[in-house]
């Protein structure tokens, strides 16, 4: 049994740690500084991972539109079977089933990366083992990451404070300042993103009883508070991860709320009002009728002259 649960994670760490030494290899034609080097294979673990889950992020798009396009149905089954809780859960499992699309879809990106978070976790808390003399001797369970690899990573640091630091395992004040305003940023981005998606990027739904909207809350709520209280025990490493995929996330999803937002939503009636200014046809508006200047007097009408005859 022990085996089937840690042979995944030995596998996924032997990943991790062959991605940071292979960035950290490429690095080293730029720079020799090795914690530079060490802090950019990091940041480049984020970027090579959100990339391979940019399908997910397409999917998890598709499935949040799909939901939105389901909410008069979803609100027709609410109040057919408002007595019955299990009825209306079954019909609504049918109409997700129906239109191919889930309601937790966008919690898998974050679900996606777990795995990868904890392996990194693995690997950083390896480089803060010391022997019983109280002297630095990083354990990794990837062949890729030498002795002289780990050591050099173990002692890799970020404004003084080294990588495999964390507030609760260090009693350093540079690691407590750093690892402070990492997860107050970490935090903060989360809220932000989260807040940029419910403000611009979802049309306008009625709160009551809305599970997608319920959920949206939840993550922009509760997950900044999970990161905040639990990131007291992450190494300053995986801060680092996590703060960067979160202004992965943030620009990403900015991308996709400015050029291609959700029907419905404040950034596509904002997108809509621009095409239709650049294509001319702009609704009248009696409060531009002052700014058009003054308007030409009619013209007058010259009387007509009576042909009287000449006596």
């Amino acid at each position: 049994m022990k085996q089937i649960i840690t042979g995944p994670l030995h596998f996924l760490e032997n990943v991790v740690s062959t991605i940071l030494v292979t960035f950290h290899t490429a690095i080293g034609w730029v720079t020799k500084n090795e914690s530079i080097r060490w802090t950019l294979s990091i940041i480049g673990l984020v970027v090579l991972i959100r990339i391979i889950l940019i399908p997910l992020f397409v999917k998890q798009i598709k499935s949040q539109r799909a939901l939105t396009a389901l909410q008069p149905h979803m609100k027709e089954i609410q109040k057919k079977y408002k007595d019955d809780r299990q009825k209306q859960s079954e019909e609504m499992m049918k109409l997700y089933k129906e239109h191919k699309t889930n309601p937790l879809a966008s919690c898998f990106p974050i679900l996606a990366q777990a795995p990868i978070f904890f392996s990194l976790f693995t690997v950083l808390n390896g480089f803060a083992h010391k022997d019983a003399a109280g002297n630095a001797a990083p354990l990794t369970h990837a062949a890729i990451m030498t002795k002289e690899l780990a050591l050099s990573a173990s002692k890799a640091n970020l404004f003084g404070a080294k990588i495999s630091d964390s507030f609760m395992h260090n009693t350093g004040g540079a690691a407590k300042l750093v690892t402070v305003i990492l997860i107050v940023f970490m935090s903060a981005t989360t809220f932000t993103t989260q807040r940029q998606l419910m403000m611009k990027g979802m049309p306008k739904m009625d709160s009551s009883n809305n599970m997608m909207l319920q959920q949206q809350k939840i993550m922009l709520y509760v997950f900044p508070v999970i990161f905040a209280l639990s990131g007291v025990n992450f190494p300053i490493g995986v801060l680092i991860y996590w703060s960067t995929t979160n202004l992965w996330t943030f620009g990403q999803q900015f991308y996709v709320i400015k050029r291609n937002p959700t029907p419905g939503s404040p950034a596509y009636e904002e997108l809509q009002k621009k095409k239709a200014q650049k294509s001319g046809v702009v609704e009248s508006d009696p409060t531009l009728e002052a700014d058009e200047g003054p308007k030409k007097p009619a013209q007058r009408q010259q009387p007509k002259k009576n042909n009287k005859k000449k006596k």
